[in-house]
């Protein structure tokens, strides 16, 4: 004879035996859609042309018409000709007017090695943008 007791006992064993994955789905839909929101963060690049190999001849710097941009650890982060400029839309500025006034001029970029990258990569971004080609990277020679 079937009782109510063995009914619930029954019950409660198929129950507590059951996983519910609902929780299970959730989570990894909510990774999901993490990793494929985080995953497509476009990266920005700047094509740049160095010497072949490490032993090429690299020729002195001759051109009387010259501007040398500075790029600096520490503030001011620019410079051109020696004039420090501590913000980024003064530096533009005072490039884009002294370069109109010698637009044939040769550019000369001079980095301390222990300047960040990124106001590097800001100055040869605006030199790019005005299609500038002829323009100098100082370096020390490895010893």
């Amino acid at each position: 004879m079937i009782s109510p007791h063995n009914n619930l006992s029954s019950f409660m064993q198929n129950d507590a035996v059951a996983i519910d994955m609902t929780p299970l789905i959730d989570i990894i839909f909510i990774v999901l859609v993490f990793l494929l929101l985080t995953a497509n963060a476009p990266l920005q690049s700047l094509h740049l042309d160095v010497p072949s190999a490490p032993n090429a001849h690299l020729p002195p710097i001759t051109e009387q018409k010259k501007m040398t941009i500075n790029v600096m650890p520490s503030s001011p982060q620019w410079a051109i000709n020696g004039q420090g400029y501590d913000h980024w839309s003064e530096f533009e500025a005072a490039f884009n007017t002294s370069f109109k006034t010698q637009p044939d001029v040769n550019i000369i970029i001079a980095a301390d090695k222990s300047a960040s990258i990124e106001p590097l990569m800001r100055a040869l971004s605006l030199l790019q943008q005005h299609e500038i080609k002829n323009t100098q990277v100082l370096m020390e020679q490895s010893q």
